[in-house]
């Protein structure tokens, strides 16, 4: 039994829009920035009012998720009637059971297909039920969106991108099927769930493989640049614990205890962990604290010339942190971009010689 007319038709229009959907999106966006003079990548812009057209070009994207919301909800919600009971679906992929048997059996299906090739061992497979083949499809298209513009509009799911957004869309199904559920507009089905994260796990992985490499046309060098590093970094001692490791703090050293409070605690806001007078001696040590980044400070309480110090760290909202810094009596530089990332960067100096440079992060 095939596919009637109607669940075709649908099944490519679905196809042919999401697929162009995610192919045309990262196209059209790196394109018009570009013409723009908008650098994607956190580094500098050549575009005067890039400030303004960035957060133009963000706004839209929120349109864009905004739209893709109101017809997931039209779909999953207002285009359904209310039932007149509660119904629960929980035996997972029964539903493909029934609509999809072999002639072989499942084993004898795969063996076929190894040995004899796809053709014949496609020959084996009988379709029962296509419309609820449809219906898995259907539900996995309609997450794909989903999983592919979480991490496109939000940088909080590109922090994370391997993770994030397919919790994110998990969570989601999880939520449409009990308010289907509780409203009766349609059933609680857990193939719905399978089949919804799996839509948003293929739209994680579309962003990765699609939208990131149209909107960095560096990434192959990155690449690499990062397998030869992991080909040589992964016999040596620390590599097997990379991931665990983070540079926690660093040591600067002063002349001033009352020039420390007054820029590190007082302008900058560090939290003081604990200060340190060692016996016999002039001199006074503190633990700074700025989330989970710490700062030592070695303060010899005399006259002295120390050596140029530098101190960077990375944050997000560039403008905001300089406009907090004039206001708190800092003068920062324009902003620059830095040689070794390329993406923005701000510098100010403090007491002693130190030059804090604060690095735009992705």
């Amino acid at each position: 039994m095939g596919f009637s007319t109607n669940s075709m038709v649908t099944i490519l229009v679905v196809t042919v829009f999401v697929a162009a959907f995610v192919a045309l999106l990262p196209l059209i966006d790196s394109r018009v920035c570009r013409r723009l003079g908008l650098n994607l990548q956190h580094g500098l812009s050549t575009n005067p009012n890039a400030l303004g057209l960035l957060k133009l070009r963000q706004l839209l994207l929120y349109g864009v998720f905004a739209v893709y919301i109101a017809a997931f909800a039209f779909l999953v919600f207002f285009s359904r009637g209310t039932g007149e009971s509660y119904l629960v679906h929980a035996a997972p992929f029964e539903d493909l059971r029934k609509a999809i048997t072999t002639d072989t059996g499942v084993i004898d299906t795969v063996i076929a297909f190894v040995r004899d090739g796809f053709r014949e061992g496609l020959s084996h497979i009988r379709i029962i039920e296509p419309a609820d083949i449809a219906q898995v499809y259907l539900n996995i298209m309609l997450f794909i969106p989903m999983g592919y513009l979480f991490p496109y509009v939000f940088p909080w799911f590109r922090a994370k991108v391997r993770t994030r957004p397919l919790i994110a869309c998990f969570v989601i199904s999880v939520i449409t099927e009990n308010l289907q559920l509780i409203f009766r507009r349609g059933l609680y089905d857990v193939d719905d769930l399978l089949s919804n994260t799996l839509g948003g796990w293929i739209g994680q992985m579309l962003f990765v493989s699609i939208a990131f490499v149209v909107t960095h046309p560096d990434w192959r060098k990155e690449l690499r640049s990062y397998h030869r590093w992991k080909r040589h970094a992964r016999h040596r001692t620390l590599y097997p614990f990379a991931r665990r490791i983070a540079l926690s703090r660093t040591t600067l050293l002063a002349t001033d205890e009352t020039a420390v409070w007054d820029f590190y605690v007082d302008k900058l806001g560090f939290r003081v962990i604990k200060q340190v007078v060692p016996i016999e001696t002039e001199e006074t040590e503190f633990l700074l604290e700025m989330g989970s980044s710490q700062v030592e400070i070695r303060c010899s309480n005399r006259q002295e010339t120390l050596p140029q110090q530098y101190l960077t760290i990375s944050a997000r909202n560039l403008e905001k942190i300089q406009k907090r810094l004039i206001d708190n009596g800092i003068s920062p530089s324009p902003f620059s971009q830095d040689p070794y990332t390329g993406v923005r960067c701000l510098s100010f100096f403090g007491p002693d010689r130190i030059q804090i440079t604060i690095l735009e992060q992705p």
